[in-house]
């Protein structure tokens, strides 16, 4: 099965308790640019993962910002969850002018791409993340990625949109334990 080619309707898992489509925005788009990250993944009703669709590449502004809400329309996605490191308010803009009521929620990468993965990494190691479909591009730069990677000659991988998305859907959003009391 090829990205992108199929649909909500066309999935055999499901049903789905949450879907997020996730924007990693490069701050250019030419020919050396780094790609713009874009997945959407789905939370089950068996609380894994579903990595439904991977449509990074190298887009102009305007040209991601319609994809992504397409992407949401289409997947019936709850929320775009959007990494505003490079552009804050100006990712937040572009999107609202394709839909001007789109639930989004910024996020602001604070910690190496390593260590933000690191959470996801263990859903992956416990199986609890899948992939629908064939994402050869993310899947390659998954596995090859080193923290000593050389972003000046192979660029930066674009898979910070499907952490951001499998954080939101995992760790964001699980339920509050209540506190436990000890007694000394």
């Amino acid at each position: 099965m090829e990205p992108g080619s199929f649909g909500p309707g066309d999935l055999a898992a499901g049903p789905w308790k949450r879907v997020v489509v996730a924007v990693d925005p490069a701050v250019s788009c030419g020919e050396d640019s780094d790609e713009t990250g874009i997945c959407v993944v789905a939370l089950g009703i068996d609380e894994h993962c579903y990595v439904l669709d991977d449509r990074s590449g190298r887009y102009s502004p305007s040209d991601w910002g319609r994809l992504v809400v397409s992407l949401y329309h289409s997947w019936h996605a709850d929320r775009v969850i959007a990494e505003a490191n490079n552009g804050g308010d100006l990712v937040q803009q572009l999107l609202r002018q394709f839909e001007p009521y789109l639930p989004e929620r910024k996020v602001h990468a604070s910690h190496s791409k390593l260590t933000r993965a690191e959470p996801v990494s263990a859903l992956y190691e416990q199986g609890r993340v899948h992939h629908v479909g064939v994402f050869p591009e993310l899947e390659e730069q998954m596995t090859t990625f080193t923290p000593d990677i050389d972003r000046a000659t192979q660029g930066s991988p674009d898979w910070d949109a499907l952490v951001w998305a499998i954080l939101e859907l995992v760790i964001r959003h699980r339920p509050k334990r209540a506190a436990s009391w000890r007694v000394a």
